[in-house]
């Protein structure tokens, strides 16, 4: 299965939590009346939120807000290549939430070794940044052999972004990694025209995967 945020081996929702004035946010009222909500109409189902440090720059004050939740996700993604990445981890896992290891670079892989953080994620979520195809796929494929080296044997999802979303996608169901499509990562089908909506990205990577 597919999602714009539901993966096959997990049926988890990641969640973007909005304030008042529908910016992304990690204010703890914020959290909560996310997190609320969406576990009060999809009773039993994971959730997870993002911990980008664009929501928050400042990183004393992005690790101060997690810590200052007072409804927990069920796991949230965090990406290595931002700074205050272990101090974060540790918040998190000290509470008991997953985290979802977003890995962009080799070089990322290694920081996931050296700091004891391999074995105690829950998935890893592997996003080339790459502008053009063939450089993803080629990132894609450098990461997956530091992690086979490494013998880390998370679950892994792949998935890319606009230009690189659907060829990676491809890669992924190649791969029989989970995935996913949404119009965070796209807004547009494989032949450059725009979607319609999420449902449309989703019905689409849905029939690529029955291929």
């Amino acid at each position: 299965m597919l999602r714009s945020y539901l993966s096959s081996s997990f049926t988890r929702y990641r969640w973007q939590k909005l304030d008042a004035d529908g910016k992304q946010s990690l204010a703890a009222a914020d959290q909560a009346a996310a997190l609320s909500a969406i576990r009060m109409r999809c009773p039993g189902i994971p959730v997870g939120v993002s911990t980008a440090i664009w929501i928050e720059p400042d990183v004393a004050l992005h690790l101060r807000a997690v810590q200052e939740w007072t409804v927990w996700p069920d796991f949230a993604s965090v990406n290595f290549e931002e700074p205050g990445v272990v101090d974060l981890c540790n918040a998190l896992l000290e509470r008991g939430i997953g985290v979802e290891a977003g890995l962009s670079s080799v070089a990322e892989v290694e920081l996931l070794l050296k700091f004891g953080l391999a074995e105690r994620c829950l998935r890893i979520l592997i996003e080339p940044v790459e502008e053009e195809a063939s450089a993803a796929l080629a990132t894609t494929a450098a990461i997956i052999h530091a992690l086979d080296e490494a013998s880390i044997r998370l679950p892994r999802l792949l998935h890319g972004f606009d230009t690189t979303a659907w060829p990676v996608l491809d890669a992924a169901l190649r791969y029989g990694y989970d995935t996913r499509i949404g119009l965070e990562d796209t807004l547009t089908l494989p032949d450059g025209s725009l979607a319609p909506g999420n449902a449309e990205l989703i019905a689409l990577a849905v029939s690529r995967a029955a291929i």
